[in-house]
């Protein structure tokens, strides 16, 4: 026999369980720490993604255990609409088997790998089969399916399958045994939770660690994310044998109908266009193209202005959102200052819908001299490793941070400071570095878009800095015209023995700002007083709102409106006159300054308080209401004076 022969006896199929059994690295797999927190996150991506299309608040429990020497049982259980008992053994133990391949729409799973793979890596390296139980609504009981994978087949191989009570009303409990090694601090199961807890602000999770240990993320919105729906495929992203395989399958009889009902975008009159322009009649059948005609086709489509791709396929988190997850998690370690986040509009790469959105916090107990922590996401879901491969690290390194007021040796690479840069990419089609979906790709539309994001922080944090600064400088002011030019004024007075001149009128000229501080008094044991002092040094009388923030559920007392994490105070202050305002809270270790926001009043007169963001879902006077107000305002001065002329 030929060596040809002898070579062609050993060739043989190759069952994609299989390959992935030998290559298990290629799916995030490739360390015993990466292996913990890689299981974890692909069962509670797939809890989110559930309770998300059941329209259902998430309540997730996570649950660590360890049952030998670097041997671990996770369980994941969530309160989801259940599956269905006979695609139970499919989803768990067939690779490749899913729901959201085919679909053109944002969700955190895709390719039907996630969760079977870790059913595989479990059966791997210990032997164990995996245990589900899962309970739909209208089912009595629940039911136990004990499993493992046919790895020459790709098929799930049942090993027992019993009907159970279970006291949920519906949800799905997995639990899978693998090798790995449990570790606190950086790229931990810890660290992914919290993460995820920041983009996922409508989830509630429970983590108990392999000491007994639990932490609860609590949930911070109560509104679900908008439902994402699914959409067809953009001419301006179709590959030449994608194009054919739509041809032969499509149950349009007209290439014009073909065009108008399998993509988007396309309008029986664009139709027309693209046909007359690729030289082919409208009436001809898709499944007769020819492949020099799907390319004249597709060079057509470049040729014709389409609308960019519908985005209601996307489901960004919005700038609300974003604040109220990082006050959430970050509760404790209080910043000094919370830049507006960022939403850009959405744009198209490869026919693809995407949308960039970014968030940054600054100073407060942030460390000084480390990198920024930078935290990145992708379709709501925490990418922990590969940062150095990642467009957004790239995008965040080839920004000037010198500009605002960030170290940054020759103006690139990651700058050094005290903040945090938040960026999430939300697509149908997340362009991922490799199948362990670790790190986007460093797509050229993607990256522009994530820069322009970043330069709007970072403008929003040199002007925090200009005003911290400027303040910094009124202080000293402040502390001389109170305190010392009173007493220059009397001892002035008393040395020409006349009475003292009134003050007023030189200390408003001399500050001409309205002055807002404050000061933190320790209450006992488990709370805080905050006392928030407002001096008005503009020569007329004011009325506006004030806003100051707090960690969420710390509130215990307050003289003004609480809200759900803000406080406010309406605030009418005659020249030359104090108020103040106070309000409780529970001892927050590590708590530092408030952020206060003004509403009704030119912020630009205004030190120690930000204009009031626009996320905050709070009617806010326009610009034209506020130059009307101060337009009346000083034609009240001007009648008084008037007036006073008259009486003299």
């Amino acid at each position: 026999m030929g060596i040809a022969h002898k070579m062609a006896k050993k060739q043989k199929e190759i069952s994609i369980a299989e390959f992935f059994e030998k290559n298990k690295q290629i799916l995030g797999f490739d360390s015993f720490t990466k292996a913990m927190v890689v299981s974890v996150k692909e069962a509670v991506d797939n809890s989110l993604d559930a309770c998300e299309e059941a329209r259902i608040l998430p309540d997730i429990l996570v649950k660590v255990e360890s049952v030998g020497k670097d041997e671990y049982r996770i369980i994941v259980e969530d309160n989801g609409p259940g599956i269905v008992r006979k695609n139970i053994p499919l989803v768990f133990g067939k690779l490749l088997y899913g729901s959201r391949f085919h679909a053109i729409r944002q969700s955190r799973g895709q390719q039907g790998i996630g969760i079977s793979a870790v059913v595989l890596y479990g059966q791997l390296t210990t032997g164990k089969p995996a245990r589900i139980i899962s309970k739909i609504g209208e089912d009595e009981v629940a039911y136990e399916v004990i499993l493992t994978i046919d790895t020459k087949k790709n098929e799930p191989k049942v090993i027992k399958e019993t009907p159970i009570i279970w006291d949920r009303e519906e949800g799905t409990h997995v639990e899978v045994t693998i090798r790995g090694r449990y570790t606190r601090g950086k790229q931990s199961i810890l660290e992914y939770l919290q993460q995820t807890a920041i983009v996922n602000p409508h989830a509630q999770i429970t983590f108990v660690d392999p000491d007994g240990r639990k932490i609860i993320f609590k949930r911070a919105a109560d509104i679900l994310p908008q439902p994402t729906r699914e959409i067809k495929p953009h001419p301006y992203g179709i590959e030449l044998g994608q194009l054919l395989n739509m041809a032969r399958s499509t149950k349009a009889y007209r290439l014009t109908s073909f065009l108008t009902t399998e993509f988007s975008r396309v309008s029986p009159k664009i139709a027309e266009e693209i046909c007359k322009k690729a030289y082919l009649y409208g009436d001809m059948r898709p499944k007769d193209l020819t492949i020099e005609e799907a390319k004249r086709l597709m060079e057509a489509f470049n040729k014709v202005k389409l609308m960019a791709p519908p985005t209601d396929c996307l489901s960004p988190i919005g700038e609300n959102l974003i604040k109220k997850g990082l006050k959430n998690v970050l509760g404790s370690l209080k910043p000094g200052f919370y830049a507006r986040p960022v939403t850009r509009e959405p744009k198209v790469y490869s026919g693809n819908p995407f949308i960039v959105e970014a968030g940054l916090v600054y100073g407060g107990e942030l460390p000084k001299d480390q990198p920024v922590k930078i935290l990145r996401f992708a379709n709501r879901v925490p990418l922990l490793y590969q940062q150095g491969g990642c467009v957004i690290t790239k995008a965040i390194s080839s920004v000037d941070w010198r500009r605002y007021g960030l170290e940054q040796r020759g103006g690139e690479g990651i700058p050094v400071g005290p903040a945090i840069i938040l960026v999430h990419v939300a697509s149908t089609r997340v362009p991922f570095t490799s199948e362990a979906k670790e790190a986007i790709a460093d797509v050229p539309e993607i990256r522009e878009e994530i820069e322009l994001a970043l330069k709007s922080l970072g403008r929003q944090l040199k002007m925090f800095m200009i005003k911290k600064e400027r303040k910094n400088k009124l202080s000293e002011k402040f502390f001389l015209v109170t305190k010392i030019l009173p007493e220059i004024a009397k001892k002035s007075a008393e040395i020409v023995e006349k009475p003292v001149p009134p003050l007023e009128p030189v200390i408003s000229k001399i500050m001409n700002v309205v002055w807002i501080d404050e000061n933190i008094e320790k209450l006992g044991k488990d709370k805080i007083k905050v006392k928030v002092k407002v001096a008005n040094f503009i020569p007329k009388p004011l009325e506006f709102t004030l806003y100051g923030d707090y960690p969420l559920g710390t509130l215990v007392e307050t003289d003004g409106d609480g809200g759900e994490d803000y406080v406010k105070w309406n605030v009418r202050i005659d020249p030359l006159k104090y108020q103040n305002f106070y309000f409780v809270l529970k001892d927050v270790s590590g708590y530092g300054e408030t952020n206060y926001y003004v509403d009704g009043i030119n912020p630009s007169i205004v030190v120690g308080a930000e204009p009031l963001p626009g996320d905050w879902n709070i009617r806010l006077d326009t610009m034209e209401e506020i130059l009307e107000k101060e337009g009346e305002e000083e034609e009240e001065v001007v009648e008084e004076n008037l007036e006073g002329v008259e009486d003299e």
